[in-house]
């Protein structure tokens, strides 16, 4: 028996499809495991850590207009009070701490590359200080000048692309092709490639209609989370629960992390069968919702 569905609508039963019914076998509902669950969290210090666009909210045409609900910020908050708790997002941090507007949440935009973390002595010859409780971690500092040169090339190359969205999140740098014409997309690929092969120290992976740059560094979602970790004084407790909730390919990285440790839960957030290294899954931003709501009767 797991959580009772607070929001689910009715009749969502019969739109899964076959697939989905079938990839849920491997990756069931974290809300029906979610006594499973329970069992295994008992007496165990729970972290959280989560991603932010589709996962707190929902994907939209316009990234600037992800908000997430009010009651989805009370949730988290009352959340956060109870488990350190932490947003490790593609965006800006400072963009996705507008969003999130709580002071209770740890923040790591970049895609872990921006991290404001808990002042620990281990990594404070790394960071810069921003008061006696919080430091920020961003290994790739060195590349602010070589990235500021390839988003500008981006924009002055793509500005005649009709759609194109580049938004400069910073340490990455992401080029939104939702709304551009298929006919256009091979040119989009084709201006992508050219600046990359001048800037070497960069990469390029593919999101939901986005295309992410970012340094060509040993560093993502995966090492944001174990330095998470390592901050809040829980890096090589066997007694701490991680879980991770998030819905792009680059939550895998930490997807991966937890199931290296053999600790905690990695869940990711998808209403389609797709390959991944997480073990439970939700369908939607509703649904982390009431997993988050689940977890309040859960003891410290």
């Amino acid at each position: 028996m797991g959580l009772t569905r607070l929001s689910s609508n009715e009749g969502d039963q019969n739109e899964f499809s076959i697939e989905y019914i079938s990839w849920l076998v491997e990756h069931p509902c974290a809300l029906d495991k979610f006594e499973e669950m329970k069992s295994i969290a008992k007496g165990k210090k729970i972290v959280i850590f989560l991603d932010y666009d589709g996962t707190l909210s929902d994907i939209v045409p316009n990234p600037e207009e992800a908000f997430m609900t009010d009651k989805m910020r009370m949730v988290l908050g009352e959340v956060a009070d109870r488990f350190p708790t932490a947003i490790i997002s593609g965006r800006k941090r400072e963009k996705v701490q507008d969003f999130v507007q709580l002071k209770n949440v740890y923040y790591a935009g970049s895609h872990g590359l921006d991290i404001e973390a808990p002042l620990n002595s281990l990594k404070c010859k790394d960071s810069n200080e921003m008061d006696n409780k919080i430091v920020l971690y961003q290994p790739a500092k060195e590349f602010l000048p070589e990235k500021d040169k390839v988003l500008n090339l981006l924009s002055e190359r793509t500005k005649d692309i009709k759609g194109v969205n580049i938004e400069d999140n910073k340490f990455c740098i992401s080029i939104h092709f939702r709304h551009v014409h298929s006919k256009d997309l091979d040119t989009v690929e084709n201006v992508i490639s050219v600046i990359l092969k001048e800037y070497p120290n960069f990469l390029v992976s593919t999101g939901k209609k986005v295309y992410e740059i970012r340094p060509n560094i040993a560093w993502d979602k995966g090492h944001a989370l174990e330095y998470l970790l390592e901050n809040l004084g829980f890096g090589n407790s066997d007694d701490v629960l991680p879980m991770y909730v998030g819905d792009d390919r680059t939550d895998e990285d930490a997807f991966k992390v937890l199931r290296k440790r053999r600790q905690g839960f990695p869940i990711i957030v998808s209403a389609n069968p797709k390959d991944t290294n997480a073990l439970y899954s939700l369908r939607e931003p509703k649904q982390v919702m009431e997993f988050l709501l689940g977890l309040m009767v859960l003891e410290q």
